[in-house]
């Protein structure tokens, strides 16, 4: 049996459609003006807090901000798992281009896995929201991502792009290991490999543009310029869902980059003069960023 099947029947209760499968204008957060009306009260939620602790002592939470961490790396390798166990057969059976580009391959599980990880971007809004709490500041990276990354997942559900499940397993390995870090560095833990979790996103945002820019190109060769172009068949899913996934993913590899070299290169020119203090405070940027 697998581990979907062992889940499902032990399940305590079964759930309405419009919350396994995505249903638009039933399924919550599944229409446009809701959407942008939830990020936009993200914004203003975490500037209002940020205002108000302006003259009051910074929050330390951290029971409530280990729990959230936890939370994630924990569920983050749970739905990975799941994914997994849904997409090797399917690579198994069909090919890998049919996996990642076949109507077919957008199957019920996975497009419930797909709305679960969507909500996990709201739940991981949060962490703005605990940075703001503890007075750090609140970089243009780290809001940009966590509010827009919202929105790609929407926009992919709609469009159903049949490619979603490459770009969301790797965001999941890396969130396994990310928020076990905030978990364990905010109980006293000392982890060494801060640096190679940056390292690791940068790395997965390489392979999501290939992997997308790769399905973007099929769709378009095959659709508009069959027998033109060279390809290996069409993708399935929407162009603007497609287009829209290829700017903020390179859009993102950009940022990461420049986070990158701002952080670890800078600190590491500073190190010999400062005894340790510039490496603690890009610690705490890091943290704050990703």
């Amino acid at each position: 049996m697998s581990l979907a099947d062992f889940l499902l029947a032990h399940a305590p209760f079964t759930l309405p459609r419009h919350l396994y499968s995505y249903v638009e204008g039933q399924t919550p957060l599944s229409t446009t003006p809701v959407v942008f009306g939830a990020l936009a009260s993200y914004l203003a939620i975490i500037f209002g807090i940020q205002a108000a602790m302006k003259n009051r002592q910074p929050q330390k939470l951290n029971p409530l901000f280990q729990a959230h961490n936890i939370f994630l790396s924990a569920g983050s390798l749970l739905l990975l798992v799941l994914l997994l166990e849904e997409v090797i057969p399917i690579i198994w059976k069909t090919g890998i281009f049919n996996a990642m580009c076949a109507d077919e391959s957008w199957t019920p599980r996975l497009e419930f896995y797909y709305m679960i990880n969507y909500y996990f971007k709201y739940l991981e809004l949060l962490d703005t929201v605990f940075l703001a709490f503890k007075k750090k500041p609140l970089p243009f990276l780290h809001v940009f991502h966590h509010s827009a990354t919202a929105l790609l997942c929407y926009s992919q559900l709609i469009g159903k792009t049949s490619i979603s499940w490459t770009v969301i397993s790797l965001n999941l390995a890396v969130h396994v290991l990310m928020y076990y870090y905030y978990y364990a560095t905010a109980g006293g833990a000392k982890i060494w490999w801060k640096k190679y979790v940056t390292v690791m996103q940068i790395s997965q945002f390489v392979i999501d543009i290939c992997v997308v820019y790769f399905g973007t190109y099929g769709h378009f060769a095959a659709t508009y310029y069959d027998g033109i172009l060279p390809h290996m068949g069409n993708c399935a899913g929407s162009e603007t869902a497609a287009l829209f996934g290829c700017g903020l993913l390179t859009s993102y590899l950009g940022l990461f980059i420049n986070f990158y070299l701002q952080t670890y290169k800078k600190k590491d020119s500073k190190a010999p003069r400062t005894n340790g203090v510039a490496n603690g405070q890009a610690n705490g940027k890091a943290l704050k960023s990703e």
